[in-house]
Order: structure tokens, then sequence, then C-alpha cells
């Protein structure tokens, strides 16, 4: 095996209540825990301040974002400098008037702004209302280095999209992480819950074993109806199922959280064994990446060859 470097990630796994300021206090003390663990890189699930708003079109809800940087990164900082401790956050940025992203920020451990990156895909789906809210990215899929590593960071429904893991595993991430907002529609989940779950952790293990890197999925748990400060979404609301992983760079699952506990994950990324598994699954190496082109079209038509002579005409 190649000469090994070797960090730790924590992946925390909590419950959002109504209350912003207490949820951010809450995330800054699990931090601080997850680094007395032991931790080197620790992630926040997505948009972790609130509860998840985008179950309904609010106008009023444009108030929860910020700018970046700004108070929450002051704080995030602080927090980074004190523990040493690289750290990613998810937050509500507001770029400017009537403009808003779904962005990620990855902080070293020194407190400086390493990487900001803009949610990419954004869904609309029921009770996932985001693009009410967030316009997509413009900064594109990026990796950055951390005193400890270099890291990739996407978001939530970026998740099912192999084109964004690559991009971001070519810039030579190690760690792909994904902080999440992710659970059942509570009349959905006899039925198809297992299924939903189990397709969501296949489709980021394909991730790592296809670009032989580390991913980390990070959930968030709890019955949520979007409460903020009294203002609740109607209808059933959405139960978050938690179930944030790591996996090793060959998709074995090497750390997993419950559905519905509040958890600090840790596991241990090796960056030997990305050398290692590269070297025997070498997908990288065997790319052809001169038949590609065609990806960057929305759909591809079916082909259509001219007649022959003598081929019939008749339908």
């Amino acid at each position: 095996m190649a000469k090994t470097r070797k960090f730790t990630v924590g992946l925390v796994q909590m419950r959002m209540g109504a209350d912003p300021e207490a949820n951010f206090a809450s995330a800054l003390d699990r931090i601080r825990t997850a680094a007395q663990l032991g931790a080197n890189v620790v992630c926040l699930p997505e948009l972790f301040q609130t509860q998840y708003f985008c179950q309904r079109e609010d106008l009023h809800l444009f108030d929860l974002a910020e700018s970046i940087p700004g108070p929450s990164t002051a704080s995030l900082a602080q927090v980074a400098r004190e523990a040493h401790v690289a750290i990613i956050a998810s937050l509500f940025e507001r770029r400017a008037p009537g403009l808003y992203h779904n962005t990620a920020v990855t902080l070293n451990a020194d407190g400086a702004l390493a990487g900001v990156y803009r949610k990419m895909h954004i869904p609309d789906d029921p009770l996932y209302y985001e693009k009410y809210y967030f316009t997509p990215g413009d900064l594109g899929f990026q990796a950055v280095d951390t005193e400890f590593g270099r890291v990739g960071t996407l978001v939530c429904w970026d998740q099912w999209y192999p084109e964004g893991a690559r991009l971001t595993a070519l810039q030579g991430a190690e760690v792909l992480f994904y902080p999440t907002a992710i659970g059942w529609h509570p009349a959905e989940k006899t039925e198809f819950g297992a299924a939903q779950y189990d397709a969501w952790q296949t489709i980021q293990r394909s991730h790592a074993i296809a670009n032989g890197v580390y991913v980390a999925a990070v959930n968030r748990v709890g019955h949520e109806h979007g409460d903020i400060l009294g203002n609740r979404a109607a209808g059933p609301g959405l139960e978050f199922w938690g179930g944030s992983f790591l996996a090793d760079p060959f998709g074995r699952v090497i750390a997993r959280a419950s559905h519905d506990k509040e958890e600090i994950l840790l596991g241990e990324v090796d960056v030997a064994l990305m050398e290692e598994t590269r070297r025997n699954w070498p997908f990288l190496r065997d790319r052809r990446i001169d038949a590609y082109a065609p990806i960057t079209s929305r759909f591809l038509d079916p082909i259509k060859t001219p007649a022959r002579d003598g081929d019939s005409q008749s339908s």
C-alpha cells in the first residue's frame, strides 16, 4: 500500500426546532464535541439553522437569508479556530436583493473561508419547493484544500447526479460531502420508504466506487412541518430519515447513523486506500474522454439513418 495520510470526518446528524438561534447554537456545540472526539473535518446537514422551510412558498421566509461572508460564517470561523477543525456548513445565502442561493461553505481550521459552493441542481417536488427560493449555482463544481485533506462539497439533490460527483472528484477531492435534508412523505413511507432510502444510499455509494473517493452524506432527523418561530406549513410534514453515512472508495459503508436519533458519526479517511483502490479498479485510467461529448446534450434522440435503395417506405 502507498504511504498513508489519514484524517477523521465528523458528520453531525441533528434535529431542528422552531428557533433558528437555538439550532445554530446547538450546531456549534456539536462541532465542538465532534472535534473533542477526534474529528478533523465536521459537516452539518443542509440548511441546519431552521426546520426545512421549503415545504411551502412564503415570501417572508427570504428574510432568513444572509450574506456570505456574514454573521454565520463569522461564528463558524471562531469555532473552527478554537477547536482547530475544518467545517462544512450549509447556509441560505442572500447574494443580492431578490437573488438567493442554497450554499455550502468550507472553513479551514484557521477560520479562513476555503470554499463557497452554490447548489447546482434545484428540486421542485411536493413539499420540496426549492425552485421558489434558490437560484441554481453558478460557481461550478469544485474541490478545496483544508489543512487535513482536499474535499469537495455538493448539496442534497446534487447527490443523484453522477456528473457532479465525477467533476468534483476529477479536481482531486478525497471526500465528497453531501449536506442533506431528505425524508419520507408520511403517506408514502410504508409502501415506498425502504426503497427510497436504499436508492439514496446506493446512488451515493456508486459515486464512491466510480470515482475511488470517500463519500459522506449528512442528513437531519425528526418529523418537521417547517416551523419557524410559530409559522408552520400546512399538511402532513416530512419525516427526515437520518441514516447519515460514510462510504469508502469501494463503496463499503464504514459508518452509519440511525434513522431517528441525533448522532455525531465519526469515520476515518485513509488516502492510501484511495490509491490502492484506484490501482486495482482503474476507472479513471480507462475513461473514454474522446467519446463523451454528447453528455452535454439534454437528451439524445434516436439516430435516424437514410433509407437505402430497395428499402420499403411504407408504414
